[in-house]
């Protein structure tokens, strides 16, 4: 075996390595697509051996899987740490975040919202309906609106709404060019302002 290689197949803790093929994934689903990227494909490029993808996961699908959900789900960073101040200044950096973590996986994320859109696979529909409730958790926790209890379930459908409109609004940034990042993180910290602030004190004293 040449240094090189050995060098690809160093020791990692299991975590860490499991990282990393989702990593590899994530970048090579994002590039291409299921059909086009193959075990073989994600364990060259992790420098594995194929069978530790199966040991990991199970199977290409449920890799796949977990690379979607990684991808949609909101991860907890976004929401953590958020200063004690005004829900304006927390929501922006939540945005800013959130923001980052697309910009770097842009290509995954488009993939993954463009499956959406199929709507004819069950997990991934499970996986979409499991990360809009957790992006709404997050952006009431940003809000300081995590407690509301009248009109909560409303207040949530208004989230989820926001969040179709979020994706959509995504493309406008990373597929037409049309707004930029700042112009998006303007909008989409604007809108949850407005829709938690006016529209939902409206909709609940209705």
């Amino acid at each position: 075996m040449s240094v090189q290689r050995q060098a690809q197949r160093r020791r990692m803790e299991p975590d860490a390595r499991r990282a990393e093929i989702l990593s590899v994934a994530r970048k090579l689903f994002g590039a291409g697509s299921y059909s086009t990227v193959s075990t073989s494909d994600i364990a060259a490029a992790a420098g594995v051996a194929r069978a530790l993808i199966n040991h990991y996961f199970g199977s290409k699908r449920k890799l796949y899987l977990e690379v979607v959900r990684q991808m949609m789900v909101v991860p907890a960073s976004v929401s953590e740490r958020l200063p004690p101040t005004t829900p304006e200044e927390r929501i922006s950096i939540c945005v800013d975040r959130w923001l980052d973590v697309v910009e770097r996986n842009q290509e995954m994320w488009l993939s993954a919202i463009s499956l959406e859109a199929l709507g004819r696979d069950t997990e991934i529909d499970q996986i979409m309906l499991e990360a809009d409730e957790i992006a709404t958790d997050r952006i009431l926790e940003a809000a300081m609106m995590a407690d509301v209890v009248e009109g909560r379930e409303k207040l949530r459908a208004m989230i989820r709404a926001h969040s179709s409109m979020l994706k959509a609004a995504s493309r406008e940034w990373l597929v037409r060019g049309i707004l930029s990042r700042s112009d998006l993180h303007l909008m989409l910290t604007r809108t949850v302002l407005h829709l938690v602030n006016t529209v939902f004190p409206a909709v609940r004293g209705g």
